[in-house]
């Protein structure tokens, strides 16, 4: 997806990345289907909770909470792939903690419910192949 490519512009803007705001990005995204909040990663990388925030927005041009939402956002994405995943299943693998908050984040994110943009990835692999046939 995109997110991450914006993320690594935004850092290669702000010269080298500092490097506790990388292991903080690095255990958001292998850590985001856990419960996750700005004090545990702060405590991770060993740095205040509300500095972390400060340099973490400055680096990366998003928030915290931006920042999980679209990862978590991103692994639901890849997720709905799997037509015999339900989407409640989806929400909480992805780390969401309702699914209530998982479709107001993806209706946010991708303009379309998380039903909607199964079927169009669906339609759009379905032309695919039929185009390379």
């Amino acid at each position: 997806m995109l997110f991450a490519t914006e993320i690594e512009t935004a850092a290669c803007r702000s010269r080298a990345e500092p490097f506790a705001i990388w292991k903080a990005r690095k255990y958001i995204e292998e850590h985001a289907d856990e419960e996750l909040s700005l004090t545990k990663v702060a405590n991770v990388v060993n740095m205040n909770a509300n500095y972390l925030s400060e340099r973490f927005k400055q680096v990366t041009g998003v928030n915290f909470v931006e920042y999980l939402a679209r990862t978590r956002f991103e692994k639901a994405c890849g997720l709905l792939d799997d037509a015999d995943l339900r989407i409640s299943d989806i929400a909480f693998a992805a780390g969401f903690q309702s699914l209530s908050q998982f479709n107001r984040v993806f209706k946010r994110l991708s303009s379309k419910s998380p039903t909607q943009y199964r079927a169009a990835a669906a339609g759009a692999r379905g032309n695919r192949l039929n185009s390379e046939r």
